[in-house]
C-alpha cells in the first residue's frame, strides 16, 4: 500500500475592513494555492454571498469528480488500444441544505468521447465503469455518483 500526501493552502482575501463583524459584513473571497500550478480564485456559491466569477468548492469537488474519472479513463483505453481524440464532460452535482447545513446527494458525469473506430465503441462504453470503479474522488464521496457517456466515432 502506498500513501499519498496532498496539500493545499486557502487564504481568506475578504476582509472589507470590519472582519467578521456581521454576517454581510465580509467578503467570501480566497485564494486556493498549491506548490507548483497557478492559484485559484475562490468562493462561496452566489446564493450564500458568493462571487459568481470565482469558483465555488460545489464546483471543485464536481470538477474534481470529472477531472478524475476522465484521467483513469483515458489510462484504461490507451492501455486497451483504444485512441480517443475528444473527451468533454458536462457533469453535475446536486446538493441539497436545510437550516444551517447541506450535502450532495448525487452527482451525473456525461462525457461525450470520440474514438477513431466503430469497432471499439462497445469496449470504450465498458471502459466507463472500469473508470468509475477506480477514481480515488468518486471512492471518497459518500454519495453517488453516475456516469452517462456518449461515444462519438471520428469521421474518416
Amino acid at each position: 500500500m502506498a500513501t499519498h500526501t496532498y496539500t493545499t493552502v486557502v487564504t481568506w482575501t475578504g476582509d472589507r475592513g470590519s472582519g467578521t463583524s456581521g454576517y454581510r459584513d465580509y467578503g467570501r473571497d480566497h485564494v486556493i494555492s498549491a506548490d507548483g500550478p497557478p492559484s485559484i480564485p475562490g468562493s462561496s456559491d452566489p446564493t450564500f454571498r458568493g462571487d459568481r466569477d470565482r469558483w465555488n468548492p460545489e464546483q471543485l469537488l464536481l470538477a474534481s469528480l470529472s477531472q478524475c474519472h476522465m484521467l483513469q479513463y483515458l489510462h484504461f483505453c490507451a492501455d486497451a488500444g483504444i485512441i480517443v481524440t475528444d473527451y468533454v464532460d458536462e457533469a453535475s452535482g446536486t446538493m441539497v441544505t436545510r437550516a444551517n447545513n447541506g450535502r450532495f446527494t448525487g452527482a451525473v458525469l456525461a462525457p461525450r468521447v470520440t474514438v477513431t473506430s466503430a469497432d471499439v465503441v462497445e469496449k470504450a462504453l465498458a471502459l466507463h465503469d472500469d473508470a468509475h470503479h477506480a477514481c480515488f474522488i468518486a471512492n471518497s464521496v459518500n454519495f453517488p455518483v453516475r456516469h452517462e457517456p456518449t461515444i462519438l466515432v471520428a469521421p474518416r
